[in-house]
């Protein structure tokens, strides 16, 4: 066969949730919508955070970290799900893909990670209260940051590489809505086995090691919880928790399946709804439950407000 992909102006056709469904208007309406929503709750966190000196901690700071990649990670789907559908057709240049899969591996990879530090950063509060603010020191947390980003980056620019140098001549055709790696892989006129166990192993690295430090360090949390002495410190510190639980389970359940379950577990339909879930859904919901569910976030709310002047009475 021949191939293809020698030149970069050549393009992948994205087959993706717009073209699986009955209603695709209505679909793209959704998906414009929670785009909306994801950017304004990420953006006024964002902003919410830089401008109270009460969220000036460890905590914040992380979770500053988490909206920025929420906000990133909608961004690089959503707007070009809008404009394929207005255009009536999905294309991306093949210089372009690499681009996408590179942003949605270091974004995604950077938020297992960060998920890590942020059940760390609960696990000292409680367990070690008294040195949390030495422990978690400016410059700990801004290497947890530096490392995050640092580690996810190298990751996905080493996957990005090396998936995008095989020969890809079978179809052009990508049955998912957005460049990653297993759909690609299908495409590749090469044998894939040794690197696709390789991108199998990266997934467990990525996922269940970083999943399995979070439960054992809310494990830890949970312990000293439910040791508290203080029934209303007590209550706080299983909110914080909970809400953190929510967000690690909606955004690992996602990726675990698209990453780490073989692909005889997997389907066109599944994967697009998966990859719509972590990619649109998680970053909408994850500034909506850290600020409805917590009273520092809350109270920096109410005081921006308070700060905006009302319109004159006429």
């Amino acid at each position: 066969m021949e191939l293809w992909n020698t030149s970069l102006e050549n393009s992948f056709i994205l087959i993706g949730i717009l073209q699986d469904r009955k209603y695709p208007g209505l679909v793209c309406a959704t998906i414009t919508f929670l785009y909306l929503v994801a950017v304004i709750s990420n953006g006024l966190l964002l902003l919410l955070i830089a401008m109270d000196k009460r969220l000036h901690v460890p905590m914040y700071l992380l979770l500053s970290q988490l909206s920025l990649m929420d906000l990133l990670f909608t961004s690089l789907v959503s707007p070009k799900t809008f404009v394929d559908y207005i255009r009536g057709q999905s294309t991306i240049t093949f210089s372009g893909c690499g681009v996408q899969m590179f942003l949605i591996m270091t974004i995604g990879g950077g938020e297992d990670i960060l998920l890590t530090f942020m059940s760390y950063d609960r696990y000292v509060a409680i367990r070690h209260p008294l040195n949390y603010m030495v422990i978690m020191r400016p410059k700990v947390c801004w290497s947890m940051v530096a490392t995050t980003w640092l580690l996810a980056s190298l990751n996905s620019l080493v996957h990005t590489i090396y998936t995008m140098h095989f020969p890809f001549c079978r179809s052009r055709v990508i049955t998912h809505m957005v460049c990653e790696i297993p759909p690609l892989l299908k495409l590749a006129c090469a044998d894939i086995t040794e690197y696709q166990f390789m991108v199998y192993t990266m997934g467990v690295a990525f996922l269940l090691i970083p999943l399995s430090g979070i439960l054992t360090s809310y494990i830890l949390v949970l312990t000293s919880v439910f040791h508290m002495p203080s029934t209303q410190g007590r209550q706080k510190a299983l909110l914080t928790c909970s809400s953190h639980l929510t967000v690690v389970g909606l955004y690992y359940g996602a990726a675990v399946f698209m990453y780490v379950l073989p692909s005889s577990y997997h389907s066109l339909l599944q994967d697009n709804i998966f990859s719509v879930f972590y990619t649109i859904i998680t970053p909408t919901l994850n500034p909506l439950i850290y600020s409805l569910r917590n009273k520092d976030v809350l109270g920096a709310l109410k005081k921006l407000l308070g700060k905006v002047p009302s319109a004159p009475k006429l």
